[in-house]
């Protein structure tokens, strides 16, 4: 067994995109961490589009340019100048579009073009130790630090160890901390289109009763032919079904639920999915451990904000640690860990809630239920308060924002 070399202030388990979000904005404050990621690294920016994309809020983006990713991601963005909503393409739509000062909704990302941008930024920055691919084989959380053992033997140790390894979160399932879950019994089917039609950088969320079918506006592709990313979510008995038909009965199965509103498809990648649940931890600190992402909550897609609210866990965690540093007290200190615990609970109770309570509405089925929500949505588009409610929800920029989310 060989002790590494130095003691940091965090042990990162989890490399994704919160993972080294976090590291790159600790280092930032000069904070020093071990990450640590079972992922490799080259397989995660293979060239190539996945169809996996994710849309980062105007608070997110604020993170982004403080950390310094601002000039390396720019050039990838599209921008979500408006997002309609639409009950199974039915008249009434409901139009989320900000004032010409306000900026955008948010961008989409390629999620290779944001592993990209953090990776290269990781790998230059001295106060992040990054270990990948590697395996944690223990963890230890003892009264004055914490410790990895790694499949090679090597012991990494830090003051505070941070669970960011996702939604199957071994940290979280190390220190017993309960989860409430439930299944949707569904699953969201990810592809990448190209089209005939110009997206003209609208996000439309088309709700059937099985589920949400989000279409996403990416930039052209290197060939000029315009790009959207797709998430369909189907019943979990169906699923392998639409995954197993041919690219021409795929298509043909989306134009059923989307029409003529992007002209003629082509798939420009292959076809993955992932099923979809609810997870909410109500504790998200342990004895030396906070939880960040979907380690301490993964929710339904439907609003595109899975991402966003584990950066804003980055956020707070960070804003919190620097306050503890220059104050001179230990980062494990657990008044240190409830005050990022109590800053996040209501935060991500809310943006989950109202996420779940999006995903039973619109999945009602029957013409009464449709006729109502298509009323309610009039209502909506009819008050202006109301979308810059939801505006602001979607943009990120409502509640108690960390520092470095702000402008």
């Amino acid at each position: 067994m060989t002790q590494a070399n130095d003691t940091r202030d965090l042990l990162i388990l989890g490399g994704g995109l919160v993972g080294m979000t976090l590291a790159l904005a600790a280092a930032s404050k000069g904070i020093s961490s071990h990450l640590v990621d079972r992922a490799d690294p080259a397989s995660l920016t293979a060239e190539g589009f996945d169809g996996r994309a994710s849309a980062i809020s105007t608070a997110s983006w604020r993170l982004f340019r403080k950390i310094g990713l601002e000039e390396v991601l720019e050039p990838h963005g599209c921008d979500i100048a408006s997002i309609a909503v639409v009950d199974q393409m039915k008249p009434g739509q409901l139009d989320f579009r900000p004032e010409p000062h306000e900026g955008t909704l948010g961008r989409m990302f390629a999620n290779r073009q944001l592993r990209l941008a953090l990776h290269e930024a990781a790998a230059k920055e001295p106060l992040i130790s990054w270990h990948a691919p590697v395996d944690v084989v223990a963890r230890d959380r003892g009264e004055f630090g914490v410790s990895a053992t790694l499949g090679d033997g090597t012991v990494l140790k830090a003051a505070l160890m941070v669970g960011a390894e996702g939604r199957g979160s071994p940290s979280r399932e190390d220190a017993g901390l309960k989860m409430a879950s439930w299944d949707y019994s569904h699953r969201a089917i990810i592809a990448g289109l190209d089209h005939t039609k110009p997206h003209d950088n609208v996000a439309w969320e088309i709700f059937y009763p099985e589920g949400p079918f989000a279409l996403l506006p990416m930039l052209d592709g290197s060939d000029g032919k315009h790009r959207s990313a797709l998430v369909w979510t189907v019943d979990e008995k169906n699923a392998a079904g639409v995954l197993k038909l041919s690219d021409r009965a795929f298509l043909a199965e989306i134009r059923k639920r989307m029409g003529d509103l992007l002209g003629e498809l082509t798939l420009n990648s292959g076809r993955s999915s992932y099923p979809l649940s609810f997870q909410h931890t109500a504790r998200i600190v342990d004895d030396r451990l906070a939880l960040v992402g979907d380690s301490a909550h993964g929710m339904h897609p439907i609003a595109g904000q899975g991402l966003n609210l584990g950066l804003r866990d980055v956020g707070a965690l960070v804003e919190v640690l620097d306050e503890a540093l220059r104050l001179g007290l230990d980062l494990g200190d657990a008044q240190v860990l409830k005050k990022y615990e109590e800053w996040r609970a209501l935060d991500s109770l809310m943006v989950m809630g109202a996420t779940d309570s999006l995903t039973r509405l619109f999945g009602v089925p029957g013409k009464t239920a449709s006729a109502l929500r298509r009323f309610g949505m009039a209502g909506v588009q009819r008050s202006s308060w109301l979308k810059r409610f939801f505006m602001d929800e979607a943009r990120g920029v409502s509640g108690d924002l960390p520092e470095m989310l702000k402008a």
